[in-house]
């Protein structure tokens, strides 16, 4: 494949190894990042590189231009459930406000491919799982409802202007590459958290709540391996691009693997992974946390030809033990 390719969000954890085999395949990529999550040495130095926001319209039209850009993948989101919960207006204001100056500029310089980086979250809490594309979006919180507003509004311009786009709504992304791994200040997630326990930086990983009605009581989760999503993107790419989506349609695709694991399955396999203890302090379940997420995946599989194969449990596991070992310190190590 060949394509000049913006990838907004590209120091950032999906977004950095979305780069790497965006470049392996031959692409010319142009990473923009404000670096408030990401970090400068997650970007691989073949890509060109520009520091800024994506509501910057005179950065973000210059880059077009310079950059001659074929096609956009967008993972440039604020992330943080609490924090949307605490400052919803800063995540309408990046997430559907500054993405829509993107948006625009897109159209201006004639880009017509967008891939976007969306999320379960907009399902909230779904009846009936395993959950597919067509199960009604009723997200729970400021981050899920600027993720679906933010597909509605693909929705308009694709089928007013033209423009193609796919959404990947994923589940649980997890592991690390070779060179790629996890780094976020606060972590929230669970499996770097675990990690962290069984290596001594933290005195133990909280299990939120244990009176699920689950198997063992705590929370499912679908987990999908950070290399394979990165893959569903460029396949998306390819799709938008090459006439596999009809000119002017928006598809929205799950990325999960079909199965789920709980919290402690999650503990226990670290333990034998690790060979460390990971201890494991119980505590109240956080509000709003839904007991089973997992993903239907026949439509990913059918459209995409996409199927996750680095995604066992166990594979994200130890890719991630492998990189926390070699970056301890996360990328200032």
């Amino acid at each position: 494949m060949t394509a000049r390719v913006l990838v907004t969000g590209g120091a950032g954890y999906i977004g950095s190894v979305v780069v790497d085999q965006l470049l392996d395949q031959g692409c010319r990529v142009v990473v923009i990042d404000d670096l408030s999550s990401g970090h400068r040495a997650a970007v691989d130095a073949r890509a060109a590189f520009a520091q800024g926001s994506i509501g910057d319209r005179a950065l973000v039209e210059s880059l077009l231009a310079r950059e001659r850009v074929d096609a956009i993948i967008h993972l440039a989101a604020f992330a943080l459930v609490a924090e949307s919960v605490a400052n919803p207006e800063k995540y309408r204001a990046n997430n559907v406000t500054a993405a829509r100056v993107l948006l625009d500029a897109a159209l201006r310089a004639h880009v017509r491919c967008f891939v976007f980086s969306s999320s379960c979250a907009v399902y909230g809490h779904p009846a009936t799982v395993p959950i597919t594309e067509d199960t009604p979006q009723r997200p729970v919180n400021p981050y899920g409802e600027t993720k679906r507003d933010f597909e509605r509004v693909l929705t308009e311009y694709t089928a007013d202007r033209g423009m193609t786009a796919v959404s990947l709504r994923y589940f649980n992304a997890a592991g690390a590459t070779d060179r790629r791994g996890e780094d976020h200040d606060p972590e929230t997630h669970l499996i770097p958290n675990v990690l962290a326990a069984a290596a001594g930086q933290r005195a133990a990983v909280p299990v939120f709540g244990t009176d699920y009605e689950t198997a063992d009581g705590t929370a499912v989760r679908d987990y999908v391996h950070v290399a394979d999503i990165a893959d569903a993107h460029v396949r998306a790419l390819e799709l938008a691009q090459d006439g596999g989506a009809a000119r002017g349609s928006h598809i929205a695709l799950n990325l999960g693997t079909g199965t789920g694991h709980s919290v402690r399955q999650v503990v226990e396999l670290a333990r034998r992974v690790t060979g460390a203890a990971v201890p494991a302090q119980e505590q109240p379940r956080r509000p709003g946390d839904p007991p089973t997420l997992v993903a239907a995946v026949e439509r990913a599989r059918t459209v995409l030809g996409w199927r996750p194969t680095r995604s066992s449990l166990e594979d994200i596991l130890k890719t991630a033990w492998d990189w926390y070992r070699a970056h301890p310190h996360g990328y200032r190590s």
